[in-house]
């Protein structure tokens, strides 16, 4: 992996998704999709995976003008950031969906558990060559995690939980490994359900994720939130897992600070740990001023060194207008220069 500045700028994972690309609309007043929703594509299916290249190229571009220095494709292959991946699994049956809570309460329809959880195939490796070969800086790619998937199936086959939750470890361990040998520096996974059901997490979901990333070749992060703020408005001020991640055999930990003020001295536990720091705040379209975001990436610095900061978004970018996401990376690569100016003195 190619050297990286100080407070170097990265996206979570994902970007604005185009209104041609996907209907917004539908997608926002809607939970995140668990089992596939095909209807929120416009294009018709013969047209769909073009549309979606094209829409990545345009999220490459615009991280590329806005400055960032860690890429992704901007996740526009998705209906949600865990769909793409649970649903491509042997094992599941996604035409007749089981029923679980979401992290709000709600019930959701899932995969539904009928058999041994299987990857028969990599499910990102070529998403991650699309984004290598139009891109020279180092790029990102999100999975789902285990613990995460595992709470959003119905299981009618492994009846326990951490039995279930350590076979999809297995499944994204050997997707870990394929997207590095795809090109990717750094494989990201995404446990939001470690954060909404920290009970659970403590009991097995730790022992699932280190499986997952299991002698991975490469740079690895985990991601932790408190849901998408276009659809979970109220958050705690601290996180009810990630003092637990200092166990975790992962390189970084991504978690969000802007909406939820966060107080940052809980990063204090995680002294070996990469923080990528969510410092924009997705709640509100209006693009912050380059000093807001640095203000916020300071309140994180009595607790982690600077060596030790990438400078982030909160997560779940893709239900921003695309003119408020792009003037929010601006803001954001603005903010990590004067951060570096500040650190030169």
């Amino acid at each position: 992996m190619q050297m990286l500045p100080l407070f170097p700028t990265s996206l979570v994972g994902s970007y604005a998704q185009p209104e041609w690309l996907i209907d917004r609309a539908k997608l926002a007043g809607r939970f995140p999709p668990r089992v596939r929703a095909r209807e929120l594509w416009r294009p018709e299916a013969d047209h769909l995976a073009e549309a979606q290249d094209d829409a990545t190229l345009l999220a490459i571009r615009a991280q590329e003008r806005s400055g960032l220095d860690i890429l992704t494709d901007g996740e526009m292959r998705r209906e949600s950031y865990s769909n793409h991946f649970a649903t491509a699994l042997e094992g599941v049956d996604i035409d007749h969906p089981g029923e679980a809570l979401d992290r709000s309460g709600h019930p959701n329809p899932v995969p539904r558990v009928v058999g041994p959880i299987r990857r028969p195939r990599t499910v990102q490796a070529d998403d991650v060559r699309f984004l290598r070969a139009n891109t020279d800086r180092v790029i990102k790619v999100t999975v789902p995690g285990p613990f995460t998937m595992s709470q959003q199936a119905q299981d009618d086959h492994y009846g326990r939980p951490e039995a279930l939750a350590m076979a999809y470890a297995e499944a994204v361990n050997a997707e870990v490994h394929d997207l590095f040998a795809a090109g990717a520096d750094i494989v990201q996974l995404d446990e939001p359900y470690m954060q909404a059901r920290p009970e659970s997490a403590r009991e097995f979901g730790l022992q699932a994720l280190n499986r997952a990333l299991e002698n991975a070749p490469g740079t690895t992060a985990v991601h932790i939130c408190f849901g998408y703020a276009a659809i979970i408005h109220d958050r705690p001020s601290g996180y009810s897992f990630l003092p637990e991640l200092a166990g975790c055999s992962c390189d970084q930990v991504s978690i969000e600070t802007a909406q939820s003020n966060l107080d940052t001295s809980v990063l204090k536990h995680l002294p070996d740990k990469t923080i990528i720091l969510g410092v924009i705040d997705l709640s509100d379209h209006t693009v912050e001023s380059a000093e807001t975001v640095a203000a916020r990436v300071r309140r994180a610095l009595p607790f982690v060194e600077p060596e030790r900061i990438v400078v982030a978004t909160d997560c779940g970018m893709k239900y921003l207008p695309r003119r408020s996401a792009e003037g929010k990376l601006r803001a954001m690569a603005a903010a990590a220069r004067m951060l570096r100016a500040e650190a030169k003195g």
